[in-house]
């Protein structure tokens, strides 16, 4: 899409301007804010061809003009000048405990953005270090798992059988003998296969527990923590249109979508953009998404972010987003 000088700055006057106000930008408005000297008439033309590129829309109750997700994108790829140092934020988040950090940074993100702090949380490891069985009750036994990381997660299960102590602790001795350090789901591939040797019920034993294990690590993975989401209901672009706020709140309420259009990220480095329905997963004209990945000593763990109408001051969301991922991964890291 070629573009002249000339309509590239009017194009990113049209856009600056209706960033700060929300109202339609009409010729003479953009004679005076491009700095440009342009009759209105050869504004309008330019205006007419930036509306067939569709990069501009006009809203029928006005002679001005509007952005469309195309020219947001336009002016996010080619005429954004972010500048890093702008921005004033807390130099860490207390590394206290690592969900904490991560409530933190969702507050850090909606208090600074006046939108919506989105936080995926460190995908936890499914990699077991040591497995113990306790019997409870009768047909009741508690599996405690601990991962590499130091981690303890605890399990009831139920069991059609009754075990005893010792039959549990020959189950739970096997288990750590022959297969500490995989991953819970490639221990239940393995039994499958591996434990003709061993008597039946405590193959079953086993089965069940790591089952059971399977399923309470699987359900502290993947956390969403979002904060902020009422910030969208002051916001004027939504407020005169209620399907918009519906179709955002849906989507919180959806978090297992969030999740994906995150995961995307955190596979790319630095600040990524998706403007109004550009990313499937949000098919929303009405919503940005502005996100980059974090750390945890160096490795990509997570995804945090910005969501917000798609009218908001791109260059400060990718300065909120840029620095809450620096500050986040500090708080997460061991290394000093």
């Amino acid at each position: 899409m070629m573009l002249d000088d000339r309509a590239k700055l009017l194009l990113k006057a049209l856009i600056e301007r209706y960033i700060a106000e929300g109202q339609p930008v009409g010729s003479r408005t953009l004679s005076r804010a491009s700095g440009l000297e342009l009759s209105p008439a050869t504004i309008r033309n330019v205006m007419s061809d930036l509306e067939e590129l569709g990069l501009v829309a006009s809203p029928h109750t006005s002679a001005g003009r509007i952005p469309t997700a195309r020219g947001y994108r336009l002016f996010v790829d080619t005429m954004l000048t972010a500048r890093r140092a702008d921005l004033a934020a807390p130099v860490s988040l207390p590394p206290d405990q690592p969900q904490k950090v991560i409530a933190n940074a969702a507050h850090m993100l909606s208090n600074m953005s006046q939108f919506v702090g989105v936080v995926v949380a460190p995908r936890r490891s499914s990699v077991f270090r040591h497995i113990e069985f306790l019997r409870l009750s009768e047909r009741r036994f508690l599996v405690i798992i601990v991962s590499p990381e130091g981690d303890v997660q605890n399990r009831v299960v139920h069991t059609a059988a009754d075990y005893t102590q010792s039959q549990l602790a020959e189950a739970a001795n096997y288990l750590n003998a022959n297969y500490a350090g995989l991953a819970i789901e490639e221990v239940r591939e393995r039994l499958k296969g591996e434990v003709e040797q061993l008597r039946g019920e405590i193959v079953t034993l086993m089965q069940t527990a790591v089952d059971a294990s399977s399923e309470a690590m699987q359900q502290d993975q993947e956390e969403v923590v979002i904060s902020g989401e009422r910030n969208l209901l002051s916001v004027s672009d939504f407020a005169s249109d209620m399907t918009h706020l519906r179709h955002a709140f849906e989507l919180f309420e959806q978090k297992t979508q969030l999740m994906r259009l995150l995961d995307v990220s955190s596979q790319a480095e630095g600040v990524r953009i998706y403007i109004g329905g550009e990313s499937q997963i949000v098919p929303f004209e009405e919503l940005s998404v502005v996100s980059a990945p974090y750390e945890v000593d160096g490795q990509v763990v997570g995804t945090l972010g910005v969501i917000g109408p798609t009218r908001m001051a791109y260059d400060r969301m990718i300065q909120i987003v840029d620095i809450t991922a620096r500050v986040g991964s500090k708080g997460l890291s061991h290394k000093p």
